[in-house]
């Protein structure tokens, strides 16, 4: 009669102890039903759960494996599995997954504590839990560590509204960013990532600095601010401010380009995103002068962005057609993702505004970033505590997966 085993050693972690273990079980005859190890700070956990043709050759081969182990200086637990049991973990392996991302500068117990008790209180089991972020020392400045928990939960969340306003209460209390996304072969597998520019890949609205140099700074920034916020139509605005910078010499230009600061990880992104093989593009409601001053920089393949009307060396303040507004931006995503013959769930949208929205709504994986409440809590993810490349983390992607 056939026997069902798991395996479980531990220890400190050596070359060689797989080959071991599974060169004992293999002169049993065994079947490996499943199988996961993980090294933590040098400490092994391994586990293996096996079929053993017969009760008498299992022992043999357990006290083969217990022999082994201990000449290895590993402990091992043997933990009888009924077939019954077995058969309804096997039944369990078509449920729905999901992946939970805790983004934050430092990881603490009580981060994790809230995280898993608020998948396990809406019905998600926590299968695996893997560290994303690289090793920091422990003198590392907050303001440049970073940390990213990924969890893989199995299941469907009771009430996936409430969940994900549970998320995002908990985010903005303990500071930290947590997303959650269904675990589909899409997630590793987009293709184009298209980005908002001001607030978004640089940290500045290049229109407030424009009118700081016409000297209406104060009026366009509080439009600007409303318009961000969602409380204006950013068509009606956008022509408003733009009316307010008649006159501005187009000299002013240049320098304003040259002081402007790119976003906290925009380099490691576009870096990353290139060698993963991504198209990139920019939807800017700004304008095009500084968006290709920052292709050039980047290496981003696209850019659609408003056209400033010069004349006789100054601006007209008068918009050119057609505006990139909200709808223009949702529709160049798609026009995009046709052209380069990808379904909408292979793209990225990030971008702060509310004119990002319809944008971020269309896209696979939608992120606010560092974005007013409005637009955080009806985007489907949202980063506010780490930089740019904390996209990178909602794929998949591990530290030591980039660039050496």
């Amino acid at each position: 009669m056939r026997e069902i085993v798991l395996i479980n050693i531990t220890g400190e972690d050596r070359p060689g102890l797989t080959a071991a273990i599974t060169g004992v079980l293999a002169q049993g005859g065994v079947n490996i039903l499943d199988i996961g190890q993980a090294v933590i700070h040098n400490t092994l956990s391994f586990g293996i759960l096996v079929e053993i043709p017969g009760t008498e050759q299992g022992s043999v081969v357990l006290k083969d494996v217990l022999f082994t182990a201990y000449k290895l200086d590993q402990q091992v637990r043997f933990t009888p599995i009924s077939e019954a049991d077995y058969q309804h973990w096997v039944s369990g392996q078509g449920k729905s997954r999901h992946i939970v991302t805790l983004l934050t500068r430092r990881v603490t117990a009580e981060q994790l504590q809230r995280v898993s008790s608020i998948t396990a209180k809406y019905g998600l089991n926590i299968d695996h839990i893997d560290r994303l972020s690289g090793r920091m020392p422990l003198d590392t400045p907050a303001d440049q560590s970073k940390g990213c928990i990924e969890f893989s939960v199995r299941g469907e969340p009771a009430d996936p509204v409430a969940l994900r306003a549970e998320f995002l209460s908990v985010a903005q209390e303990l500071n930290v960013d947590i997303a959650f996304q269904q675990d589909s072969v899409f997630r590793r597998n987009r293709r184009l990532a298209v980005f908002d520019m001001d607030s978004t890949l640089i940290e500045a609205e290049v229109i407030d600095e424009l009118a700081k140099v016409a000297g209406v700074g104060e009026k366009v920034s509080e439009i600007t601010e409303r318009a961000m916020r969602g409380e204006l139509d950013f068509r009606a605005s956008f022509k408003e401010r733009l009316a307010l910078l008649k006159g501005l010499p187009e000299s002013e230009l240049a320098a304003i380009g040259a002081s402007l600061r790119l976003t906290e990880g925009a380099e490691t992104l576009f870096v990353e995103l290139k060698r993963l093989g991504y198209k990139t593009a920019i939807l800017s409601g700004g304008f095009s002068y500084f968006a290709k001053q920052l292709q050039a920089k980047l290496g981003i393949d696209y850019v659609f962005a408003n056209e400033l009307q010069i004349e006789d060396g100054k601006l007209t303040g008068v918009a050119i057609e057609p505006i990139v507004d909200a709808q223009r931006k949702a529709d160049l995503l798609r026009q995009l993702a046709e052209q380069e013959g990808v379904s909408l769930e292979q793209t990225i949208a990030v971008g702060d505004g509310a004119n990002d929205l319809p944008m971020l709504a269309i896209a696979g994986l939608g992120v606010a970033f560092r974005a007013k409440p409005l637009v955080k809590q009806s985007a489907k993810q949202a980063i506010s505590t780490l930089g740019l490349d904390g996209v990178l983390y909602l794929l998949g992607y591990r530290d030591r997966d980039g660039q050496a």
